[in-house]
Formats: structure tokens, sequence, C-alpha cells
């Protein structure tokens, strides 16, 4: 976008930086503003990993550069595009034939069977999905993840009176697996683990994770959510389905179309699991009633496109770099980055960080934990880094 664009962009949308307006993410802040009122209290009182989000502009108006929600901004694959164009007329038909055939396509690539695989619209489905199911029967029940964490599960299990025992990252940033070991007692129904994690984009180790979840798996489940899995230096070798294929292990994986097949307005995603686990889960809920058969057309287009995969890869890869380099030279401390966004330390409030980069025509994501402010930035294309660049070079001079 040049910068007379972006110049009546800003004065048209100026207006919303005075007030805020009612949008579908107030009803997600204010439930997670409501599941820590009315239910149980925090294990740790001291923990907020998120702050509440409202964008600071209006609804009908789109910033130049939207950096907040870990999108792909490359999309998802022309073949996929031209499946599901074709396929829009059969989207008054419920698509329960295609998605088995999906189903056993992805069970194949994963190598497991079928009925090892659960799929839903996106992972966040899942993980709630998932989360209702081990804390439906509430009593004095926890879920151990990470702090910070991505917080679907936790939002779940506290809604349901569970309780959320959230252990730091350690020095490494990585999961403080010992720490979460030590804090499973009887009343531990699940621990959570995303690798790498959302919101710090750091990756825990293959050889400690898989120690961790053999040893732990024994005792309670452990859910892997490998959303980010295909952005980080090993990619897919340090997935935790391994474990699932082996065999004997209490172990659940998610992933998702959302991130690197560019599908996140789509929503597919899927769990790998025992197949006793997924019968009891499919028991429970409808696997996959809220995917449209144009979804599951254009994610089976997209399951082998690699060429597409691999372009999205290089170059979120390559502008992460770039941005890491750009926020040293800024002197502004950023945690190892191994997804297609990065998290930096602010030394501002969230909510004026996130109003100074609007003023200049970027969105992004704020956070407050570890008694710190940070900014997550979604890794764009160049040319909306690009812009972010300019935005930061006038807010940190």
């Amino acid at each position: 976008m040049d910068s007379l664009s972006r110049r009546k962009w800003i004065k048209r949308s100026a207006l919303g930086l005075g007030a805020l307006t009612l949008s579908p993410f107030d009803s997600w802040a204010n439930r997670v503003s409501l599941s820590q009122i009315e239910n149980k209290k925090f294990l740790y009182p001291e923990t907020q990993p998120f702050n509440e989000f409202t964008p600071p502009f209006p609804i009908t108006e789109t910033p130049p550069a939207i950096l907040a929600w870990n999108e792909n901004p490359y999309g998802f694959s022309p073949k996929a595009v031209e499946a599901m164009q074709t396929s829009i007329a059969a989207g008054n038909r419920y698509g329960w034939m295609q998605l088995n055939e999906l189903k056993k396509k992805i069970a194949k690539k994963e190598g497991v069977g079928a009925d090892q695989i659960m799929m839903g619209p996106g992972s966040t489905d899942l993980l709630e999905r998932t989360a209702m199911f081990f804390f439906k029967e509430g009593g004095e029940a926890n879920v151990i993840t990470a702090n910070p964490a991505y917080m679907s599960v936790v939002d779940v299990a506290q809604a349901l009176h569970a309780d959320w025992k959230a252990i730091k990252l350690t020095k490494d940033y990585d999961h403080d697996l010992k720490a979460m070991e030590k804090a499973i007692d009887e009343h531990t129904k699940l621990v959570y683990i995303a690798n790498p994690n959302n919101p710090t984009g750091t990756v825990t180790n293959k050889k400690d994770l898989v120690d961790f979840c053999k040893r732990i798996s024994k005792k309670v489940p452990v859910f892997v959510d490998e959303a980010y899995l295909e952005f980080s230096k090993n990619g897919l070798e340090d997935s935790m389905i391994s474990l699932v294929k082996e065999g004997g292990y209490n172990v659940i994986v998610a992933r998702t179309f959302s991130k690197i097949h560019g599908m996140a307005g789509l929503r597919c995603g899927y769990i790998v699991a025992s197949k006793d686990l997924i019968s009891k889960l499919n028991s429970y809920t409808i696997p996959g009633f809220g995917t449209s058969v144009p979804t599951i057309t254009a994610v089976d287009a997209s399951l082998y496109d690699e060429e597409h995969l691999e372009m999205c890869r290089t170059n979120i890869v390559r502008d992460r770099e770039i941005t890491e380099s750009y926020l040293k030279k800024k002197k502004l401390n950023y945690l190892p980055s191994n997804t297609n966004f990065i998290i930096f330390e602010i030394p501002m409030d969230g909510k004026e960080m996130m109003s100074k980069l609007y003023e200049h025509g970027v969105m992004v994501r704020t956070f407050k934990f570890w008694d710190k402010n940070w900014c997550r930035v979604t890794i764009g294309k160049t040319a909306e880094m690009k812009i972010f660049y300019d935005a930061m070079d006038k807010i940190f001079v």
C-alpha cells in the first residue's frame, strides 16, 4: 500500500481511536474476564498472561498491515482455491462423506488409523471440546500449562470450575517440564503443552518433550498443540504424533490448517490420539459437524501441495529473521521464535502500544506476563513488515 493510501486509511479511521467500538471480539474478551471472576481462584494469582483485547478501530475499517492474529499472509494454495470454487454449489449438503474421505487421507499421511483422527472446525474448537470432556464432571480438578500459554483449554477448564496451575517457562523459554511434573497431583485431569508455544513463539526440545510425554502420559493425559510446528527449525520431525503411532501413551496431538496452510478463515483442524480416547470424544460430541464441504475440498487439495507450503515457510522464516534483526537494532528484547510471529518487550502499556501502532496503520496484539508488557507481531508479507518497521521508527526514535 502506498503512502497516500495509508494516509487516507488513517484519516478515515482516526475517529476509531477516540472510542472503542463493539465488535465480535468483545464477547471473547468478556468471556475471559467472567471466567476469572466467577470461577475458582487462580492457584497463581500473579499470572496475567493476556491483556483483554478490544481492537481500537471501527469494525468497518481495515488497517494496511493486519499483524495481530498469526494468519498466513500468503493464503491458501491456488489448487485449494480452485477446488473450493468448484465445490461451492455443494454447500447445501452436509459433508460427512467428504470428511470421512479426508480423514482417511490425513490418517495415511500421519501413519495412524482413521479411527485415531477427530476432525473439527479448527484446532481451537477441538482443544475446547477435549477440555469439556476432561472437566465435565467438575470437582477439585486442575489443568497444568505453561505461563504464558494459549488459553482455550484453560478458559474451558475454569468455566467448568477447575483450577489452573500455570508453570513459568524456563530461563531458556522452554516448558519447565520438571516443574510441570512436580505440579501434578491426584486432581490433575490434563497437562497442556503448545509446542511451539503461543504467545511466546518458543519451542521445547524434542527429546525432553518425548521423555516427558512417555513418562507423564502413564499418569495423566498430555495434550500437545502443534499449530505452529511447521514454522519451527525441525518442522514436523519434532511432532509427538510418533508417540500416538507407537501406542501405549495417553498423548493427544492437535494440528491445524489455519497456519502454514493459510486457512484460518475456513476453519479446519484435527486431533490424533488413541482409538479408545477418540471413541470417547466422539460419543460426547459430533465431530466435524462445523466443517463445510468447500472447506473440506480446499483442505484436501492443500494437503500435499508442498510447493505452496514451502513458499509460505521460506518467505515467513526470511521475514521473521529480518524482523528479529530489526528488533535487535532497536534494542528491544524479543523471544527466539519458531513460529510465524515474534513477541518482544515494550516500555509502555499494551493498549497504548496498540493505539500508537494503529495510528500508523498497523494492527498487533499486546500481552502482560512476567510483570512485563509485550507486543506480538505476526510476520506478514515483506511490504506489510515495512509498514511495521516504519511505524516502529516513529514510536521508538
